[in-house]
């Protein structure tokens, strides 16, 4: 662990974790600075982006805890680095996970370098992974229910979090927040296909995959997800997909 008085750039989103983040690495005596990475052009993106909110929720963190503030951009960074890779993936049949490349290239790369050498950071820090423990197991496991969130906003005295920290950021690196299907049929061009059992190559069903359409586009269907099959009472899941003809292989 560092002594305190040593540099820690943390990077802030403008969301209740890392601004608690900064928060108890200022308490320990740290001397912390509140790093914002734009890393999405809201030109690239026809629906809302909540960057620019992001940011000004970011420095308002920063202001009121009392540290200096920064602004960095890595748009051309995670377009080459992360987002195209998630794109090319996703046309694979692959289900990508954005944020551990976003980790090896943004995170653990271009800002590492930046609070070292732009900052004199010893070290950076984020809020990502954040859990919480009360003494409580029961509240400890249960990560993702709304209770321990609202514990721990009690906790770090952030009842009024709306006003003060914004409870979830919303930037790129948070895609799961936006509707996502909407979102890649923005890049991915659809492809319609059937729903086949592996069994028997019967086909059970048809997906349309168009801009918008309930259905998901054939890309977005993840191995062991359950298909949507319409008028069937057995529950159909994925095994397998055909890039070149956009067929899903499912078995019950």
């Amino acid at each position: 662990m560092l002594a305190a008085g040593r540099r820690v750039a943390c990077a802030v989103s403008g969301g209740v974790d890392s601004a608690v983040a900064a928060l108890l690495l200022r308490r320990r005596g740290y001397q912390v600075t509140g790093v914002f990475m734009k890393n999405w052009d809201p030109l690239d993106e026809q629906g809302a982006c909540s960057v620019d909110r992001d940011c000004e929720d970011a420095y308002r963190v920063c202001q009121k805890l009392d540290i200096p503030f920064h602004q960095v951009s890595y748009v051309k960074e995670y377009w080459n680095e992360v987002f195209s890779d998630l794109l090319k993936e996703y046309e694979l049949g692959r289900t990508p996970n954005p944020d551990i490349v976003c980790n090896k290239h943004i995170k653990f790369n271009h800002f590492l370098h930046y609070a070292m050498d732009n900052l004199g950071a010893d070290a950076i820090a984020t809020g990502h992974y954040a859990r919480t423990s009360l003494e409580d197991e029961e509240v400890f496991q249960q990560k993702h229910t709304k209770r321990p969130r609202e514990l721990f906003r009690n906790r770090f005295e952030v009842r009024n979090s709306n006003t003060t920290f914004p409870f979830q950021s919303m930037g790129v690196c948070f895609i799961g927040e936006r509707n996502f299907e909407k979102f890649l049929l923005e890049y991915l061009e659809p492809q319609p296909g059937n729903f086949v059992s592996i069994e028997d190559k019967k086909v059970m069903g048809t997906h349309k995959a168009l801009h918008f359409h309930t259905s998901l586009g054939w890309f977005l269907y993840t191995i062991g997800q359950r298909a949507r099959l319409a008028g069937l009472q057995d529950a159909w899941f994925v095994v397998d997909k055909d890039v070149s003809t956009g067929d899903i292989f499912v078995v019950s």
